[in-house]
């Protein structure tokens, strides 16, 4: 027979969902960061392919 968990305390939740929050805002500050150094061609670590122009439509 299956006995029932015992209840996790408020303090680990809040705990658990901040340390989720604040990944999730780091992460969104890095996206923000990269977004505008690729604006401003600033960019230095980051690969994208550029549209290249051939001869051909010259």
């Amino acid at each position: 027979m299956a006995t029932p968990k015992k209840k996790t305390s408020s303090s680990k939740r809040d705990k658990r969902k901040a340390t989720w929050k604040h990944k999730a805002a780091v992460a969104a500050q890095k996206a923000l960061s990269l977004g505008k150094s690729i604006l401003t061609n600033r960019s230095t670590g980051f690969v994208y392919p550029q549209a290249e122009t051939t001869e051909e439509e010259e």
